[in-house]
């Protein structure tokens, strides 16, 4: 019976573990090749929203 749980929790993180690593790369191609040209839009409008706040965080120089 410990075997069996073993051999699960392997193929289920074998399963879950590739199922991420595909997501992430089709995701990656997909921006890629199928992007265009606002492949940054969200990312822009990110950085122009906080534009003006205050630093958090980290070690200061």
């Amino acid at each position: 019976m410990t075997g069996y749980i073993f051999d699960l929790t392997i193929v289920a993180l074998l399963i879950i573990g590739l199922t991420a690593t595909l997501g992430v790369i089709t995701n990656g191609i997909g921006e890629k090749f199928f992007g265009g040209k606002n492949k940054n839009e969200f990312v822009d409008q990110c950085a122009k929203f906080q534009t003006g706040w205050k630093a958090v965080g980290g070690k200061k120089k």
